[in-house]
């Protein structure tokens, strides 16, 4: 007796349940529509939701992948739906996010014909991803499915894109599930040399000022409770990157602060004092490194990572631990003679106190004037007794509400950190409430990333996703205006903007919505919002010309950070 046949398309949908996959995030089209035809019949099986636009649905799969730490998936058709995914497939390529892409695509006998919405998705997009695939016949489906999410989810996990062509969706072929776990030319977690585990070992025991750079490695590697018994049993003070800060609990006593750029004085001060320099799941880019040249020459340095490509890219390092840090930071835990050190930890306390005292407390705890972001923040973060997810857009928005947020769980901070794109805020936080929808989710948002994906409040209203927006409205493109503060001598080219009436928007899309301008409204307003069921707006006029202080100007040392800024400033480097 023959075995029955399913479409391509049927065999997508049950390769997608055999994967997992719960909910998918997409937009429909003509190269896509027989998917769309088989995902009607998967409707108790699969949650599809309707985004309002193509990079919505990457965003929102990105949001999805990094609040439940499974792979996102996004489904879009041919054409200008696969290419207006390119901006969220690059953000998961840079953050190390693990999404899964699939694109229609014309008849494989039409390809290179400038067939109506034909684009060469896989040459455009496999600079940006793990993997990318053309799947041209039905038998392929299944293995491609497989083979897809192993990528996206195994190693250093990240976005990978199946392009569909329509033949193969409206082809036959008997549905045989597949199971990919190895690939020959892949090898997503390098083997651990012994040696570099004891040579660790021995250069943290003998280590008198010994720091930890925290990155998101920790998480994706969930390894949190791995990295706090390491930190703890040597006392070894941490600072943490942008995304890798809720890998520390905020008030954990060796949790020294965020690092970089815009990052706290303390740990940023030390990196330059240390005689030992341990990164973990980080790459040292550039906004946490400042001048190259000058970074940490004192200390010899230690790198935790899954990676080897990161190894010796841009910081060379003395020992290189390559692995799974979940396993690497309990090999090397176990070698460590239990220390103290408590006078190399005392002497970040006064820059500590420097920078409470002239930045901190100005910043949450103003006493006149207008509602500073920071402290928005710190009351958002307060009254949701620091449970939430924190969600954010790019910017003084993303950098402030991520300085003053505090975190005590896991997978709480989700924002765009290698790629800075603005627009990913909105869509991220909508795709964040399906992956963790029992804790609740705060987006803080400028007007001008708010704008740049607007449309998605149509999905929000559609959805009733329980999204609680914070929009911190200064009426400027904020980050850019403070560069150009600092470097263009106040010459605000096409900064100030024009925005139209939130409110207004917000009751077109049947969302809650209250607007404040005053301090003593705050507290009362933020509850509102975080006691209404669903989505809720709530608009916070803020300082126009407000600042993210301390900075680390580019070109610059790290540890040479501005806490004030003045009218003699230095011109831009770099």
């Amino acid at each position: 007796m023959e075995q029955p046949t399913l479409t391509g398309a049927q065999i997508l949908m049950q390769s997608l349940v055999d994967e997992g996959v719960e909910t998918l995030f997409g937009y429909p089209g003509g190269a896509i529509m027989p998917v769309y035809d088989a995902l009607y019949d998967y409707r108790d099986r699969l949650n599809h939701v309707l985004v309002r636009h193509e990079q919505g649905a990457a965003h929102a799969a990105e949001g999805y992948a990094r609040a439940s730490g499974r792979v996102g998936v996004c489904l879009v058709t041919s054409g200008p739906g696969a290419t207006n995914t390119i901006t969220g497939i690059a953000d998961a390529m840079m953050d190390s996010t693990p999404i899964v892409v699939i694109t229609g695509q014309v008849p494989a006998q039409m390809l290179g014909t400038d067939a109506f919405q034909e684009c060469d998705v896989v040459d455009i997009t496999q600079p940006i991803c793990k993997w990318a695939y053309q799947i041209r016949s039905a038998e392929d489906v299944a293995w491609a499915v497989s083979r897809a999410f192993y990528i996206a989810r195994s190693g250093r996990p990240g976005p990978v894109v199946l392009d569909f062509a329509k033949n193969a969706q409206v082809g036959r072929a008997v549905y045989q599930p597949a199971q990919i776990d190895f690939i020959r030319s892949y090898i997503p977690v390098p083997k651990t040399d012994k040696m570099s585990v004891v040579q660790a070992a021995a250069m943290i025991n003998e280590a008198q000022r010994p720091l930890v750079l925290v990155g998101q490695g920790v998480e994706l590697g969930d390894a949190c409770e791995e990295l706090r018994a390491f930190i703890e049993k040597a006392d070894i003070p941490a600072g943490c990157t942008l995304l890798g800060l809720s890998a520390l609990p905020s008030d954990h006593p060796l949790n020294v602060g965020m690092l970089g750029m815009h990052g706290n004085l303390a740990p940023n001060k030390q990196t330059q004092q240390c005689d030992l320099l341990i990164a973990v799941g980080m790459r040292f880019d550039d906004r946490i490194t400042g001048k190259l040249e000058t970074y940490a020459k004192q200390a010899r340095k230690i790198h935790f990572d899954i990676d080897p490509s990161e190894i010796n890219k841009n910081v060379t390092v003395d020992v290189a631990v390559l692995g799974d840090c979940k396993e690497t930071l309990v090999s090397v835990t176990e070698l460590l003679k239990p220390a103290e050190h408590k006078a190399w930890r005392k002497t970040f306390e006064p820059y500590a106190e420097e920078e409470t005292r002239v930045v901190i407390e100005p910043q949450i705890h103003p006493t006149e004037g207008p509602l500073r972001m920071g402290e928005v923040a710190r009351r958002v973060s307060e009254l949701a007794e620091h449970k939430a997810i924190l969600v954010t857009d790019v910017g003084q928005n993303q950098m402030l509400s991520a300085r003053y947020f505090k975190y005590t769980q896991k997978r709480s901070i989700i924002t765009s950190g290698g790629m800075g794109t603005m627009g990913f805020g909105l869509p991220a936080a909508i795709g964040a409430t399906f992956g963790a929808p029992n804790r609740p989710v705060c987006l803080c948002i400028g007007d001008g990333g708010f704008q740049m994906t607007i449309e998605e409040l149509g999905t929000i209203m559609e959805q009733g996703a329980p999204v609680k927006i914070i929009l911190l409205n200064n009426h400027y493109l904020g980050n850019v205006r403070q560069w150009q503060q600092l470097f263009f001598q106040r010459r605000y080219s096409f900064t100030p903007m024009l925005n139209p009436d939130y409110e207004l928007i917000a009751k077109a899309y049947n969302i809650p919505v209250c607007t404040v301008t005053e301090r003593n409204e705050l507290d009362q307003a933020i509850s509102e919002m975080l006691a209404t069921p669903g989505p809720y707006l709530l608009q916070v006029a803020v300082m126009e010309e407000d600042n993210v202080l301390p900075m680390c100007c580019p070109g610059s040392n790290v540890d040479d950070m501005l806490l004030g800024i003045t009218d003699e400033q230095p011109e831009a480097v770099g």
